[in-house]
């Protein structure tokens, strides 16, 4: 089974034209897709209350990836680089967090992805298996972003080392701008679950960070029907490994993201949960609002 979502609900206005959708972005796009990336959980912990809310706000069959806390990942670094008295508090509090949404059936994974400067170190692999003993029995994703994790001499190794510690894998279509990305690893890692996060192609933009407006502008770029049909074949052969390939475009910067992800359903003869690809006019009054209560 392939499934195809976004990261995040709330940058994809050309989803949200029926009258009440723009007020209720979670439910209107889960009309369009079955799973989405929670990426808000990056940057702070919501609370308890607010997960079993989106747990509520969705169909039975939807399923949520919850991105890991930035401080259990490392990218915030140093004295009060998070609120929290130590590792184990912050893991916890995330436990917590999302203790809705396992309990509804509804998470798929967590996601793991580690910074670019997380390279291929004994030191690493030991933040690793730390990270994942905290997380107990918690399906999670791991997403590195440092190349010298996939070189010729340790590509097999790492992706032995994710199956061995029971990782899922992600793998990556990002842009090839030097030690911090990563090539496309077609791999799994386990029969279960493997994740597909497509970031775009934009190597000018990638290397961007640190600029004003990085972030309008690393994540802009629309797979073309050339890409997306390469993607369909090797999704169709992930899937040959892994009960459920998980999809997840990430290319938001210029809102293309919610398009390339309909034009992969379509290649792969796939209908969004509402029955058509067809956008309702802006505005429109009938079944979209009835629906929605």
């Amino acid at each position: 089974m392939i499934e195809i979502g976004l990261c995040g609900w709330g940058d994809h206005s050309e989803l949200y034209r029926g009258a009440g959708a723009a007020k209720n972005k979670l439910p209107a796009y889960a009309k369009w897709f079955r799973v989405v990336e929670v990426d808000s959980s990056y940057y702070a912990i919501a609370s308890p209350q607010t997960m079993a809310k989106w747990a509520n706000d969705t169909p039975d069959d939807f399923r949520f990836v919850i991105k890991a806390y930035q401080g259990m990942t490392g990218h915030s670094r140093g004295k009060g680089a998070h609120p929290y008295e130590n590792e184990d508090a912050m893991f916890q509090a995330f436990l917590d967090a999302i203790t809705p949404i396992r309990e509804a059936g509804k998470l798929m994974a967590v996601l793991f992805q580690y910074p670019p400067w997380f390279n291929c170190t004994r030191a690493n692999v030991d933040v690793l298996r730390a990270a994942k003993a905290r997380m107990g029995d918690v399906p999670c994703a791991l997403e590195f972003r440092h190349q010298s994790w996939y070189t010729p001499e340790m590509q097999e190794k790492t992706i032995a080392f994710t199956q061995r510690e029971g990782w899922f894998h992600t793998v990556c279509d990002e842009p090839q701008a030097g030690d911090g990305s990563i090539p496309i690893v077609e791999a799994a890692t386990s029969e279960e679950l493997t994740l597909v996060r497509l970031h775009g192609r934009n190597t000018s933009g990638w290397v961007s960070a640190g600029q004003p407006n990085w972030r309008d502008v690393r994540y802009l770029y629309r797979y073309n029907d050339v890409e997306l049909n390469d993607w369909a074949e090797r999704l169709h052969r992930l899937a040959g490994q892994s009960r459920t390939v998980c999809v997840l475009f990430n290319n938001n910067s210029g809102g293309d993201a919610a398009d390339n992800a309909l034009q992969l359903m379509a290649m792969l003869h796939q209908l969004p949960p509402r029955g058509s690809f067809e956008l309702p006019p802006p505005g429109d009054a009938d079944a979209e609002q009835l629906e929605l209560f």
